[in-house]
C-alpha cells in the first residue's frame, strides 16, 4: 500500500512541475508580446490612393418560365 502512496505522490508532483513550466512559458510569452510592440505606428503608415469607381454593366432580366 505503501508504494501506492508513494506513486501517487510522484504523479502529483509530477503534474504540480508540469503546471509551473506552462505558466513560466505563458508569462515569458506574455512579455515578449508586449516588448515587440506590434507594427508600425500609425503615423507612419501612408494613406492609399482613392479607388476608381467600376464600370456599370447593365443588368438583363432574366426570362421565367410561368409566362405563357
Amino acid at each position: 500500500m505503501a508504494r501506492i502512496t508513494f506513486q501517487k505522490r510522484q504523479k502529483e508532483m509530477k503534474r504540480q512541475e508540469k503546471q509551473r513550466m506552462k505558466a513560466e512559458r505563458r508569462a515569458q510569452k506574455k512579455l515578449t508580446k508586449n516588448t515587440e510592440g506590434g507594427g508600425a505606428p500609425i503615423e507612419a503608415i501612408e494613406p492609399m490612393e482613392p479607388l476608381e469607381p467600376m464600370e456599370t454593366v447593365e443588368t438583363v432580366p432574366v426570362p421565367t418560365d410561368t409566362e405563357p
